[in-house]
């Protein structure tokens, strides 16, 4: 199987990933809710042969990978030799496709020449650099460890190192930044040059830091107004600098949007390995113990590190497809949607597609289905009518 071009159109016929979850960090940021933890040091190594264990007794009837995505957390805080590791695991018992899109996270704090020049020369070939933001103060309120100018420099080493394929991480909307601290940002990773660039807006989850000091009148809750205006400004510099959105936070070169990323938004079946990581093969959602020490100790005694899963009917498989595909600037194409999920899939939304393509937050045609750009920053709503 050969990957399909990285054009960031939603995929008929999505092939195949592999996630690997690597709970572990220096710091947790305040405004983090991932599955991931502070202090385990002594556990790493037990971890690193355990996801290798875990991977080489996984079935094997799957399809080569086209992409392979190593997240957390911080994977880079692991040794280069342990994620190399891994990944000769995945490439061992479940194959990598000819140009399989291979990425590791990376916090800037954790990585040098050495490392990226090992993480290259073992297999990967896509880093997602967070870089958050280039103005000390909203990095600092933002638990942030690194320094605007240690990100740029992450940036700067990848591409010394010889990678031809970096992501820039970018959190916009956050009570601290001003304005011109956004242009400043989006200005400063623009001119480092990276392949693609993602802008979120932060999002305040429910048991963080940042959730607490809101709840507490600590610090002031984001405004959506604000954020709606960050989104815009990003669209228009960076679609000046040539970088095209395909997504709703994501922006890429041409032919350099995230293969992993489009295979999850066009409802793609990848597995899953490691503490609380989640895949989705055939229909069939699953999740894996969510404690590092329990994934361990599963894997240590020979039992499945599966906490639980679910089989989704023909019509949440639809609903769903339906929803992360309208987040891709492509929209799907409806008669290939339909010979994918069945033809009554669109058809029992069809009232409430009309009505909110009547309510221009829809663009539909036989071509193409479609979430209208006004519509950009309000897409989880409108897109949960669909569902």
């Amino acid at each position: 199987m050969r990957p399909e071009p990285r054009d960031g159109r939603w995929l008929a016929e999505p092939a195949f990933g592999v996630y690997v979850h690597i709970p572990f960090c220096a710091h947790r940021c305040h405004y983090c809710d991932f599955n991931t933890y502070e202090g385990l040091d002594d556990l790493h190594d037990a971890y690193v042969d355990a996801l290798v264990a875990d991977v080489s007794r996984a079935s094997c009837e799957w399809p080569q990978a086209t992409s392979v995505f190593f997240g957390g957390g911080t994977p880079t805080l692991l040794p280069a030799a342990s994620l190399v590791r891994i990944l000769a695991a995945v490439r061992a018992r479940i194959g990598l496709a000819p140009g399989a899109e291979v990425t590791a996270e990376v916090n800037p704090e954790t990585v040098d020449a050495a490392k990226l020049d090992a993480l290259l020369e073992g297999g990967f070939n896509r880093f997602s650099i967070g870089v958050q933001s280039l103005e000390p103060r909203v990095l600092s309120a933002l638990g942030r460890t690194h320094s605007a100018s240690g990100a740029l420099q992450a940036v700067a080493a990848a591409r010394s190192a010889g990678a031809d394929d970096i992501n820039a991480d970018l959190i916009y909307g956050s009570p601290w930044e001003s304005d011109a601290d956004w242009e400043r940002s989006l200005d400063g990773v623009i001119a480092a040059g990276p392949d693609h660039i993602s802008a979120y807006a932060l999002t305040i989850e429910q048991g963080t830091p940042l959730h607490t000091l809101i709840a507490t009148g600590r610090a002031p809750d984001v405004d959506p107004d604000v954020q709606a205006h960050r989104h815009d400004v990003a669209e228009q510099r960076l679609g000046a600098a040539g970088y095209d959105r395909y997504e709703v936070s994501n922006w890429a070169r041409p032919y350099r949007a995230s293969r992993h990323n489009v295979l999850y938004w066009s409802a793609g079946d990848y597995v899953a390995f490691g503490a609380g990581a989640h895949g989705h093969t055939g229909g069939r959602r699953y999740w894996n113990l969510r404690l590092p020490r329990d994934y361990v100790s599963a894997v240590e005694q020979g039992r499945s590190a599966e906490a639980g899963s679910e089989v989704l009917g023909s019509g949440e498989r639809a609903g769903e497809a339906l929803i992360l595909g309208l987040r891709l600037t492509s929209g799907i194409d409806p008669c290939a949607f339909a010979a994918r999920f069945g033809q009554g899939a669109l058809q029992a939304r069809r009232a409430v597609i009309d009505d909110l393509a009547a309510a221009d937050l829809l663009e539909s045609s036989p071509r193409a289905l479609a979430l209208a750009p006004a519509a950009t920053m309000v897409a989880n709503d409108v897109l949960c009518r669909l569902l």
